[in-house]
């Protein structure tokens, strides 16, 4: 940790005159500052995108395993004796916490978007459905299933267990694509630092070789370049992670729509993990010049 800690002052406080080595502005230093925080912008979306993710298949996962439905198809005549029957089975049925039929306004927004508001349920043999909220424990749907069809043969149980591992899984894909996205991003910064770590290096080929003849060592010049596009990396990410961060906030709320955007940034303590994302690109840009800075030094001897 001492050690760590003496690195960390030697490369803020630095050496004025070694600094002189690496030049200021210009095209490595521009290079630097957009590629650092363009990445950061990236991957404040890349991580939102992981985090969102393993939110709604831990949602879908948890609360869609916990509901179950009824579809009771039997004619009008008969719809309404054999979903009362049916309700009366799931007060027996252990692991039901709640059951109840929905209403003809219910079903009629659920069919809504594909036969409008204007849609007439009573003239149409629409089954009617049961909402099946389990408790914790579960309940035994093979069980539940044999008393329908001995009592309510028009009674037709579906625990979304055919959908539900689709979706779970599609999720958990989206998870691991934001994760191997900040992989890349990650990777792209490291090379674009290390191109202009070598383009700074060649440029001052000569400076360098004067430097050597009044004594400097290889390790003092190649610090000189690790601090500056450390520091620059540091801060064009800064930059990019305040204006991603500003960005997921700006982003409409859908709450309301109820889509797959809902939730989409950041909640409670994950508002802080994207403020690693500055170090990571330090830290990705002092190992990335250091092995350019060696490379291209060992050349140059």
């Amino acid at each position: 940790m001492k050690m760590l800690r003496i690195a960390l002052a030697s490369l803020w406080n630095g050496d004025r005159q070694a600094d002189r080595v690496v030049p200021p502005s210009g095209f490595t230093a521009q290079l630097t500052l957009f590629a650092a925080a363009t990445m950061a912008f990236l991957a404040v979306f890349a991580l939102a995108l992981s985090l969102a993710s393993g939110r709604l298949a831990h949602i879908w996962g948890q609360e869609l395993a916990r509901t179950a439905t009824i579809r009771v198809v039997a004619p009008i005549d008969q719809r309404s004796a054999q979903t009362d029957a049916a309700l009366r089975i799931l007060e027996t049925t252990k692991g039901v916490a709640t059951a109840r039929a929905l209403t003809d306004e219910e079903q009629q927004s659920l069919l809504a978007p594909w036969f409008g508001p204007e849609l007439a349920i009573d003239a149409l043999p629409v089954p009617r459905l049961i909402e099946i909220i389990e408790e914790d424990d579960g309940m035994d749907a093979d069980g539940l299933r044999l008393r329908l069809a001995a009592e309510v043969p028009g009674a037709v149980l579906d625990n979304h267990s055919r959908w539900r591992a689709p979706l779970v899984k599609a999720a958990s894909r989206l998870k691991l694509l934001g994760w191997v996205s900040m992989t890349l991003i990650i990777a792209t910064l490291a090379a674009m630092v290390t191109l202009a770590a070598n383009a700074a290096l060649s440029a001052n080929a000569q400076v360098i070789a004067v430097l050597r003849l009044v004594g400097a060592t290889d390790s003092y010049i190649a610090q000189a370049f690790i601090r500056r596009f450390t520091l620059r990396a540091l801060t064009g990410a800064a930059a990019g992670t305040g204006l991603g961060l500003l960005a997921i906030l700006l982003l409409p709320s859908t709450a309301d729509a109820g889509g797959f955007l809902t939730g989409l940034g950041f909640q409670g303590w994950h508002w802080i993990v994207p403020l690693v994302i500055p170090f990571l690109s330090g830290g990705v840009a002092f190992v990335a010049t250091g092995a350019a800075a060696r490379r291209t030094l060992k050349d140059l001897a």
